[in-house]
């Protein structure tokens, strides 16, 4: 994995993904009426993975936000898995995730933050910076 983006970037995507398959290949047409099943794991898989990049990205508030309603709108939808919704209801559920994750990806696209340096570290430097102006 490229040091370029930070994990929970290409977690997002891998989610964003994930989601829009669901969308497109198994919540059946928007005008059906229907109920709606889907795999109840598979979105408890989907949703384990959007807390858990959401708790990656912590330090970025606007991702941090998008995730968090993003795993809440999967926890709503989940909640009514299988069979417990039409598929216009389902289908309203999965486009929030899907419009949650497209706003935390561009806000993820950024390079890792870089870490924090301790006390520690900072008093190293400035006293190697402040030896290297006496010498």
């Amino acid at each position: 994995m490229s040091t370029e983006h930070p994990k929970a970037y290409y977690t997002a995507v891998f989610l964003q993904v994930s989601f829009k398959a669901i969308k497109h290949s198994m919540a059946g047409k928007v005008s059906d009426g229907l109920p709606c099943w889907l795999d109840g794991k598979m979105l408890a898989m989907l949703g384990r993975e959007l807390k858990e990049c959401r708790d990656q990205a912590a330090d970025n508030n606007a991702a941090h936000q998008a995730l968090s309603r993003a795993s809440l709108e999967c926890e709503r939808l989940l909640s009514h898995c299988p069979g417990g919704l039409d598929t216009s209801l389902c289908h309203r559920h999965l486009d929030a995730i899907l419009t949650a994750l497209q706003c935390a990806v561009p806000a993820l696209a950024g390079p890792p933050a870089a870490p924090a340096t301790s006390l520690w570290q900072s008093a190293r430097e400035h006293l190697r910076e402040g030896w290297k102006r006496l010498t």
